[in-house]
């Protein structure tokens, strides 16, 4: 299962700074963060964009909660192509990308995951994006399934 991960579900793990999620989202989280070490092939960016961003959320060290040790397993795998694709996207602004739709629907996504749709685009499996709680893939999903991107929703809405 390739997936490309918004950075919130590393922070919901963690059980940190997420106000807005329930108990129940954070155990999903967990649970599926646990499961995907074991199986899963995580896509990002070869420019570090994305693990740069997971770093400014969350502690490499891997300690104390489960959305650390991802990123810790992420920084040890990065390099291991059975765990971690990694594709090359071509950034041409702060947030903007040469892969990101040029679709009037979403000229107003979140500048700060565009980077997660750039990616998916660029891979050619297309993988989902896996979201816990950031509100911009269920207000723009449909634009994005639209232009190709699904979104694996991890809590209810």
């Amino acid at each position: 299962m390739n997936r490309v991960i918004d950075t919130n579900v590393l922070i919901v793990a963690n059980n940190r700074e997420s106000p807005q999620a329930s108990p129940k989202c954070i155990i999903s989280c967990i649970k599926w963060l646990k499961s995907f070490e074991k199986s899963g092939i995580l896509v990002i960016d070869s420019n570090w964009l994305m693990i740069e961003e997971y770093q400014n959320k969350v502690n490499s060290s891997g300690q104390p909660g489960v959305g650390d040790a991802f990123l810790k397993w992420i920084l040890l795998n990065r390099s291991n192509p059975h765990r971690c694709q990694q594709v090359q996207i071509t950034q041409i602004a702060e947030y903007e990308f040469r892969e990101f739709p040029k679709s009037e629907s979403l000229q107003k996504f979140d500048l700060s995951d565009r980077k997660f749709v750039a990616v998916t685009l660029t891979h050619p499996q297309r993988p989902a994006i896996a979201n816990a709680v950031d509100s911009d893939w269920f207000i723009f999903q449909e634009a994005l399934v639209a232009n190709g991107i699904t979104i694996e929703f991890l809590c209810d809405r």
